[in-house]
């Protein structure tokens, strides 16, 4: 679908279960969602990507990496009803092996171009768990700005920030 210097981006289809649900059932992964996924849920996941690509031309894409095209995550937009409201829903999830190398900061930043001058999207957010300080970090180098705090019912109640970027 579209490439950054390190990374290819593209639609994730049920041939990618099992490098997802590696990541995706993984605890350090996902330590900052309401638990890991199950099986199940992985599956629900992809399918769930499959038909927004076909309902809105978009989702949660994977992320592999061009030198030896492995899997280390997803990210993408997914629309979403938060805080009582429907938004443009930029995530990302990168495998806890490859933190700190700044693929989700990559990563995010073509999604976000993307959004805007392929889908002409004119906001798009990101959410996090306030004590997330990867995540708010690769929001404020995005230059998306805090909109509101909130309790997020969807994660536990967990006090949740919310980021926005306009055009």
């Amino acid at each position: 679908m579209f490439e950054t210097q390190r990374l290819v981006i593209e639609n994730m289809t049920v041939d990618d279960f099992e490098p997802l649900k590696h990541i995706l059932t993984d605890p350090v992964t996902m330590q900052f969602w309401p638990a890991p996924f199950s099986n199940e849920q992985v599956m629900n996941w992809i399918n769930k990507n499959v038909t927004n690509y076909t309902e809105y031309g978009f989702g949660r894409w994977l992320i592999k990496l061009k030198t030896n095209n492995v899997i280390i995550g997803d990210c993408g937009f997914l629309v979403s009803d938060i805080n009582d409201r429907i938004e443009n829903d930029l995530g990302y999830i990168i495998y806890s092996k490859y933190w700190r190398q700044g693929y989700g900061l990559e990563a995010a930043q073509a999604c976000l171009e993307h959004g805007f001058t392929r889908f002409n999207m004119k906001r798009i957010v990101a959410n996090m768990p306030y004590d997330h300080y990867a995540s708010i970090k690769v929001a404020e180098k995005l230059g998306m700005i805090k909109e509101k705090e909130f309790l997020n019912k969807r994660n536990r109640d967990i006090l949740t920030f919310l980021y926005v970027k306009e055009v």
